[in-house]
């Protein structure tokens, strides 16, 4: 794996112990506080997620020690989905296929903007498929599975047991 970013420098961006994520208006709280679900929970832009996590039971997964890498669709994400889609995921009845569309988004371990940099790279889910990161043209939009795009990425010590990208596409796992 390659090295994490440098700690000392995203320090000085913190201010009172809490990083201000300048894109989109996403902010959380210190890592000390705030695991994976907490994280989403504060940014604000995530609430079909949380809710969705939380009706497949895969919350209670991600606040538990980890590290978890979460590819996080946002509410406008998910708004994207065809009509009916979400609601009906949502039914108790449906609760395997929706913790196996969710689970599909989380990557066990950390893994950083910088071991993707650059390369083609394919991750292992929690839903048991792979998801391919494409950043060989990582100045532009990192794309995931094609489909994808990250909106914020790889902001060490948000969440104190992974690392958080918001994306703005459901990914559907095939």
């Amino acid at each position: 794996m390659l090295p994490k970013i440098n700690s000392r420098s995203l320090a000085k961006s913190a201010v009172s112990g809490v990083f201000l994520l300048s894109l989109a208006g996403f902010s959380a709280r210190p890592a000390s506080a705030a695991d994976i679900v907490d994280t989403a929970v504060s940014a604000g832009h995530f609430k079909t997620l949380v809710a969705a996590l939380q009706a497949a039971g895969l919350a209670d997964v991600l606040k538990g020690p980890g590290p978890y890498t979460i590819f996080a669709p946002t509410d406008e994400a998910f708004a994207k989905l065809p009509a009916g889609t979400l609601e009906s995921l949502m039914k108790p009845e449906n609760r395997a296929a929706l913790f196996a569309l969710l689970a599909y988004h989380v990557v066990p371990g950390k893994l950083l903007l910088a071991d993707i940099r650059g390369r083609k790279y394919e991750a292992k889910t929690l839903e048991g498929q792979h998801i391919e990161a494409n950043a060989l043209e990582w100045w532009k939009r990192i794309k995931l599975n094609d489909d994808a795009k990250i909106v914020k990425a790889d902001i060490p010590d948000v969440a104190s047991n992974g690392e958080f990208y918001a994306i703005d596409t459901v990914l559907m796992p095939e």
